[in-house]
């Protein structure tokens, strides 16, 4: 993509409204744009980047055996009164009516919805294990918006949801995506560390939320060096070991009984991207979703649900990687991954090698984004630094005649000079 022809309205100042950096570098870099307090209109560079962080927990949830469908936002107040939580749940469901009177509500979560699904189609044990997710866009009326697309009242979710014969299958379904959710923060470049949790309004006597390390995150967590030592990508991850680490947030830490020797205790800085939840027949039950059981015996299924903050994890990836420039996007979710530079658009030869370079990187599917504007070198490196692309490809006049270019980590900063063609080889491997 040329820059020229791009839609990114960067911004030289902080904006007075954002208080964390994920917000502040978000608006600064063109990621977004506010239109009411806590919903943002995602603009081309955040809508790539969000597209991203989209596929990655997709694969995960493929690879993990669940199956995609997709569900409406607008739900029938109906069914959550069968479940008993539409009185319960409280002002953040933004509750409607349609033009025939009927109550309808803007959808915080899918338990009642799927459950309706499963019970009109689903009859026998033999159908079972079962888990269906959908990426859907999800509605929360926060009594207080903030932090940009970290606390927004409109948000993109993957939210999946398990059903299994009995209690046992059920667990099984928990761990496998228990282990699913590792795998796809390890992907983003993300440590994230697994802790038992309140079930809150989902319900539920299983849940752990997984918080990612940032320096700016909202709570302080303490947990073993060994979660810092796995191999998340590892395909025979033992979920009871796993489980069995400490990790605990600031308020149930309790110095004097941590178990973890005072060498191997390490601390930091979380945010929650992810909660999953194990609460057996809280909705089958009062809804009525059964099967058969293999002795021709009805009984309700048993369910959990498994929640990713998909707008979320795209705030939670820049607090865990910027610098004082900018963003520093980990390559798997970076909107581009090469941003190239001409340094001389007015420059023929500078022009022509720049348009070579971009024609090629482009045919050998490398994703990049070429600042061919008639700006002032100055601006072309700070804009590539704010918005943090993985690698920096610059062409200046002194390199244009000698067949080279400068390639630089956006994250290292370490500079080199490439010929062409071994450029191109770099990034075609």
């Amino acid at each position: 993509m040329r820059l020229s022809r791009y839609f990114l309205p960067v911004l030289k100042e902080v904006p007075a409204e954002a208080e964390i950096v994920s917000h502040q570098l978000m608006l600064r870099a063109g990621m977004i744009q506010q239109l009411q307090a806590g919903i943002y209109n995602w603009l081309p560079l955040g809508w790539n980047v969000l597209q991203k962080v989209e596929q990655i927990v997709r694969e995960e949830q493929n690879r993990a055996g669940a199956i995609e469908i997709l569900m409406p936002t607008i739900q029938p107040a109906s069914l959550w009164r069968e479940s008993g939580r539409y009185d319960a749940y409280g002002k953040e469901m933004l509750r409607i009516k349609d033009r025939g009177e009927r109550e309808m509500l803007f959808g915080p979560t899918n338990e009642e919805n799927v459950t309706d699904i499963f019970r009109k189609h689903v009859r026998s044990y033999r159908q079972l294990p079962l888990n269906l997710y959908h990426i859907q866009w999800k509605f929360r009326d926060e009594v207080r918006p903030r932090f940009g697309v970290m606390r927004g009242r409109e948000f993109l979710m993957k939210d999946a949801y398990s059903f299994d014969l009995d209690i046992e299958a059920g667990a099984a379904a928990f761990d496998r995506m228990f282990v699913a959710y590792l795998k796809t923060f390890k992907r983003m470049g993300l440590t994230a560390i697994p802790m038992r949790a309140e079930s809150g309004p989902i319900g539920g006597n299983m849940s752990y939320e997984f918080q990612i390390l940032a320096q700016t995150g909202e709570s302080a967590v303490y947990f073993d060096q060994a979660f810092e030592e796995i191999d998340f990508s590892a395909d025979d991850l033992d979920v009871a070991h796993l489980k069995q680490l400490y990790a605990a947030a600031d308020e149930l830490h309790d110095p004097a009984n941590c178990p973890v020797p005072p060498e191997r205790l390490r601390s930091g800085r979380g945010i929650e991207v992810g909660h999953i939840f194990f609460f057996g027949t809280k909705y089958s039950a009062p809804m009525g979703a059964t099967v058969l059981g293999p002795d021709g015996k009805e009984v309700p299924v048993e369910m959990g649900s498994y929640g990713i903050g998909v707008s979320r994890l795209v705030g939670a990836l820049i607090e865990a990687n910027h610098d004082e420039k900018g963003i520093v996007w980990p390559e798997s979710v970076a909107p581009f991954r090469v941003g190239l530079i001409n340094l001389r658009a007015d420059d023929e030869l500078c022009r022509g090698v720049a348009d070579d370079l971009y024609a090629k990187l482009e045919a050998a599917k490398v994703e990049v984004l070429y600042d061919d504007r008639e700006e002032r070198a100055g601006a072309k490196f700070a804009t590539m630094d704010l918005i943090g692309l993985p690698w920096q490809v610059t062409v200046g006049p002194r390199g244009a005649k000698a067949g080279t270019v400068e390639l630089k980590s956006r994250r290292t900063g370490a500079v080199e000079e490439l010929s062409v063609d071994a450029l191109l080889a770099r990034f075609a491997a």
